[in-house]
């Protein structure tokens, strides 16, 4: 099963050791700072495409964003 909470701690995770905000997560994605926070709080995921450029953008897997792997690659 999907854990929401997984999946926010390491978009948290990854976008503070980036060094960026929120808002700039939210406007690489073409989303609301407030969906980038509803997100990391585990409250929601995002779409396939979204997905697709996080993991591009932080340069990690989607296994590793989805919770099935703890490596980042």
């Amino acid at each position: 099963m999907f854990d929401y909470k997984i999946f926010g701690s390491r978009l948290e995770k990854l976008r503070k050791e980036k060094g960026i905000s929120a808002t700039a997560l939210a406007k690489v994605l073409g989303v609301s700072s407030t969906q980038i926070g509803d997100m990391e709080r585990g409250n929601s995921a995002t779409t396939m495409p979204r997905l697709y450029h996080l993991c591009v953008y932080f340069g990690v897997s989607a296994d590793y964003l989805l919770g099935l792997k703890d490596e980042e690659n």
